[in-house]
């Protein structure tokens, strides 16, 4: 006959044991605190689907307090933020291929004139609509910013104006997506989701399997430098992601018809960037990771804010700046707006040569504490 008590006696030992256990792998442990905490923190306070304060860049051919109070207007909103003025419509075609401004808002020459005659003068806003979810709510509140600003000025002689319709014509001119699909901002976003996610695991993983299996000390035995052990982990890596940044770039035109219109060369350089910086992280995390294990959660922790603070599920302009500050550290924020800059703007080098030194700085950075680490190893 089973006696409860020697069941409960020896469930409480191994239940001990996995206490001991769990103590001991400190890593593991952290990970159950820190996951959930870091997932509170961002989805509570980082993530925001109605983004305000959008750089604006405001293109006026003249000055009257009629403009001035439109622009006073728009500032007062909290859905744009006026940042730039603009001298001609090249510039402002430059500073939304850029990212610099997402709207870029236009009255020409004569619209107060206009506007008093009741000739429906036209205000033109071009706004940056690669992520449609980033510009949707400011362009669709602009029409009533404008109408309410104007039932201020709009009266005595002017009075017979401030009734519905509005009397301006606003054009918004929504440029790089004008049809507002989501597979043109989502899919070439994927590349680099992708990328981070199989090649950062994939590369932790590798140096952590040879100490588990006990093969380490054959590569220490090795007369190799730790850099060339470090390549010659990389390197078979780099051959996977150029496998899979074909595989994403076929399927991406011939599937979801996403439009090219950059150069290959450019966006091939931001992957090649790109790559190595994920690898570089995976081999940084292969030297703190004791095991496969520990490898896939430090993994996990670093892909968790990468997806949802680089810009690629959530705007990233409707962050928070805390929130900002970290995506701004992560490399696959700044791929994101190679790729997109490329594939939906047309963007040249001189327009993302600010993300491609990021992401250079990274990968030095995150390769320099690996070589750092991977030294110790071998003492």
């Amino acid at each position: 006959m089973i006696s409860p008590r020697g069941i409960f006696a020896r469930t409480g030992a191994i239940f001990t044991k996995e206490l001991i256990q769990m103590r001991r792998d400190r890593l593991t442990f952290g990970m159950m605190f820190a996951i959930p905490v870091m997932q509170l923190i961002l989805f509570g306070y980082a993530i925001n689907t109605d983004p305000k304060s959008l750089p604006t860049a405001v293109h006026a051919e003249e000055q009257t307090a009629i403009v001035r109070t439109l622009l006073q207007a728009l500032e007062t909103s909290e859905y744009y933020d006026l940042v730039l003025e603009t001298a001609d419509p090249e510039e402002s075609a430059r500073l939304l291929a850029s990212g610099k401004v997402a709207f870029v808002v236009s009255f020409p020459a004569g619209f107060t004139k206009r506007l008093i005659r009741g000739d429906r003068p036209q205000i033109l806003i071009e706004a940056d609509a690669s992520d449609p979810a980033a510009s949707s709510n400011a362009i669709a509140r602009a029409e009533t910013i404008f109408t309410q600003a104007l039932r201020h000025e709009l009266t005595g002689a002017l009075a017979h104006l401030a009734p519905q319709p509005p009397p301006f014509d606003l054009v918004v001119h929504p440029r790089y997506n004008p049809e507002g699909v989501t597979q043109y901002n989502i899919v070439p976003g994927l590349l680099g989701v992708i990328l981070t996610m199989t090649l950062v695991m994939i590369t932790a993983m590798a140096m952590t399997r040879e100490v588990e299996r006990g093969t380490m000390e054959n590569l220490l035995a090795m007369p190799a430098r730790p850099s060339e052990v470090m390549l010659g982990k990389i390197l078979p890596y780099v051959v996977v992601g150029a496998v899979q940044t074909v595989v994403v770039l076929i399927t991406a035109r011939y599937l979801f018809n996403v439009p090219f219109a950059g150069a290959m060369w450019i966006l091939l350089l931001g992957v090649a960037v790109f790559v190595l910086a994920n690898l570089a992280l995976g081999f940084t995390f292969s030297t703190i990771a004791a095991s496969q294990l520990q490898a896939m959660q430090l993994t996990f922790f670093f892909f968790l804010p990468s997806i949802l603070l680089s810009g690629f599920m959530f705007p990233f302009r409707g962050m928070p700046n805390w929130a900002q500050m970290i995506g701004e550290v992560l490399p696959l924020t700044h791929f994101l707006r190679i790729v997109r800059g490329v594939m939906l703007k047309g963007a040249g080098i001189e327009d993302l040569q600010g993300a491609l030194i990021a992401m250079t700085l990274f990968t030095l950075a995150a390769t320099a504490v690996a070589m750092m680490r991977y030294r110790r190893t071998l003492d």
